[in-house]
């Protein structure tokens, strides 16, 4: 099939089907999972009110992939995504993801070739290290979204959110210290995700 420009329109129906304007064909939720694995891009309109539903389909795969048995998703990790809906760091949250998914994905070529040649706890050891790179580049690119905490303070700091908490007077513990406090135990979980389990 010819490569078109822009994404695929998938139409979806009052009785739940999917309907693929591109191929004039009826799919079902495991087409559109082999169509992100291909890379071929679509969006998800609901066909009566014209909505872009395409993120509830795209979540309604992962629901049907984990029915399956294919967990992709710990427990741990579920509960913490819920507690962050309603939270003040919630906004951080998809860009922190998004950032963590774009990482893997451009090292998993990488990942699969030290993880074939490791035996044992070496393939948990190259995706540990990996994973603890990847945290620290996202931890340096974090640093350029956070707010000023003073006017008086250098914009190229390039200390730690720790050292910084360190210096700054008890006292002065505001909004920025607690979204730094947030972030320091969210890297925490982070980090006890990553160990490998034994």
């Amino acid at each position: 099939m010819a490569k078109k420009d822009g994404p695929t329109t998938i139409k979806k129906y009052a009785n739940r089907r999917l309907y693929n304007t591109g191929t004039s064909t009826y799919v079902t939720l495991e087409d559109l999972a082999l169509m992100v694995k291909s890379g071929e891009d679509f969006l998800v309109y609901d066909a009566k009110s014209g909505e872009d539903i395409t993120r509830s389909v795209l979540t309604q795969i992962i629901f049907e992939q984990e029915a399956k048995g294919q967990n992709l998703l710990p427990v741990t990790f579920l509960r913490q995504l819920i507690g962050f809906y309603g939270d003040q760091i919630q906004t951080l949250v998809p860009s922190y993801l998004e950032y963590s998914m774009a990482s893997l994905t451009k090292e998993q070529s990488k990942l699969r070739e030290q993880m074939s040649q490791a035996i044992g706890t070496s393939a948990f050891d190259a995706m540990e290290e990996q994973v603890r790179r990847n945290t620290e580049m996202f931890e340096r690119a974090m640093r350029m979204f956070m707010p000023f905490p003073g006017a008086g303070e250098s914009a190229r700091d390039t200390s730690s959110p720790a050292e910084t908490a360190k210096s700054e007077p008890a006292g002065d513990k505001g909004d920025l210290n607690a979204l730094k406090d947030q972030l320091a135990e969210m890297q925490k979980k982070i980090d006890e995700l990553a160990k490998p389990k034994g």
